[in-house]
């Protein structure tokens, strides 16, 4: 009798609870939900000296945040570095970090903490892509792509979530793909790299959420091709349901979805449903669609910048 009454007090309890959550989603699915402050956020960016890290550092000066701009790429990071300055941002530090080098970003890490202070906000958004067929993927690029792309992440989160976690405040953002939910015919490197940084940021979230850790925030972006010139070349056969992204459109949406503490962001909106249909289509429909869409062959034009340079 008594383990009855536990069993049905705990799924009332639950039924409460899981009708509450979904309500509260139907609200602010109508609603704005509200946005967070962040002005003086300490906001670490990998991959600042170009595209979406640049756009991202921008938009985060306009907010009043403290900027730490990491990459690899010196010039590129400093010319980031006087444009945040210039977009309104008071504070600024740039590093030059290879993030695909663990020891390298140990210590420029220890170098932020003691310079700057503990990072309140990190966005693991450093990437690269090699564009090759699997069979033709030299060993070291499938390695870089890794070490990039996915284990930058174990690293920069050994460096700065224990502070997060003894302040009970911080918001972990990692910046996935379409690719980190999908397999792409021409990107098996990538997409694994992608999935692996999907499943990391996804399952420490749940360390968190076990551990009642209430004050650290994740937020999972999916975006579809972005015109940063990563995927240059790149075309899909419906631009209209499809599109490549246009830069300054990502980044609103990736800003605001961090302001609101959102937990998953897929762009464009076609992506959450392209999922559903995974979930329970058969194989060969979900690959006529795949085709229809044109992501079968979206890698056939890409061409490598490194080449054009």
């Amino acid at each position: 009798m008594s383990f009855n009454l536990q069993s049905s007090k705990k799924l009332f309890i639950f039924l409460g609870k899981s009708l509450f959550s979904l309500l509260e989603a139907m609200i602010f699915a109508l609603l704005p939900k509200p946005r967070k402050n962040v002005a003086g956020e300490i906001v670490l960016i990998t991959g600042a000296g170009s595209g979406l890290g640049r756009l991202l550092a921008l938009q985060f000066a306009r907010l009043g945040s403290v900027l730490v701009l990491w990459d690899i790429n010196k010039e590129g990071n400093e010319e980031t570095c006087k444009m945040a300055r210039e977009a309104g941002a008071t504070r600024v530090h740039a590093y030059t970090c290879d993030c695909s080098q663990k020891e390298g970003v140990y210590r420029v890490a220890d170098q932020v903490k003691k310079e700057v202070g503990d990072v309140s906000i990190l966005i693991n958004n450093a990437g690269i892509v090699t564009g090759k067929k699997f069979l033709d993927c030299p060993d070291e690029l499938m390695e870089k792509s890794f070490d990039v792309n996915f284990k930058a992440h174990l690293w920069t989160y050994k460096a700065f979530l224990p502070a997060m976690i003894a302040n009970d405040h911080g918001h972990l953002v990692c910046i996935s793909s379409s690719a980190g939910l999908s397999g792409v015919n021409g990107l098996a490197d990538y997409c694994a790299s992608k999935f692996a940084a999907f499943g990391f940021a996804e399952s420490v979230f749940v360390e968190t959420f076990v551990q009642k850790q209430k004050g650290i925030k994740t937020t999972i972006v999916c975006p579809f091709f972005i015109k940063t010139g990563m995927f240059e070349g790149c075309t899909t056969g419906c631009p209209s349901l499809l599109p490549i992204l246009e830069p300054k459109y990502a980044v609103e949406k990736i800003v605001e979805a961090i302001l609101q503490e959102k937990m998953y962001l897929y762009m464009p909106k076609l992506l959450y449903f392209m999922m559903f249909l995974k979930s329970f289509l058969p194989l060969k429909t979900g690959l006529l669609i795949a085709d229809y869409l044109g992501i079968l062959h979206v890698m056939d034009g890409f061409v490598d910048q490194k080449k054009k340079l």
